[in-house]
């Protein structure tokens, strides 16, 4: 499983169009969001097989520069991964700078934190996980 653009868990795996990354996922939307430029179907729609088994870490760069094309640069992330058996904890510090360098920003402008639901919900019967993410833009 692919957290951040680092693998997390070898044993695990998630289902998605593309490489089904949450996090980076997580933080494109919020790119989209505050540059008011729509979300991640409006720029590449499940129903179109371009987009299968994409690389995630590519649609996010290409979502800096759609924003970058606005006059808005990321300033910084804050991001939550939401799970309750895959560790973020040890992969961290890799996750923090593999999105510093896809968003163009320090790596200090980055925030990556976990969370569970301790045992609740779909999240707390380990049968998914979810990201969300906030961005300031400039």
């Amino acid at each position: 499983m692919m957290i951040g653009g680092i693998v997390v868990a070898e044993d695990r795996g998630l289902v998605g169009t593309s490489d089904a990354d949450v996090l980076l996922h997580a933080v494109a939307d919020a790119i989209l969001g505050a540059a008011a430029l729509g979300d991640l179907g409006t720029h590449f729609p499940s129903s179109d097989e371009r987009w299968a088994n994409a690389d995630s870490g590519e649609l996010l760069a290409h979502v800096v520069d759609l924003a970058r094309g606005s006059g808005l640069l990321v300033d910084s992330v804050d991001a939550t991964v939401i799970a309750e058996k895959v560790r973020i904890g040890p992969h961290r510090e890799s996750i923090r700078t593999r999105l510093a360098g896809l968003l163009d920003v320090l790596v200090d402008r980055v925030s990556v934190k976990a969370t569970s639901t301790d045992g609740m919900g779909y999240i707390g019967n380990d049968e998914g996980i979810a990201a969300v993410a906030v961005v300031v833009l400039n």
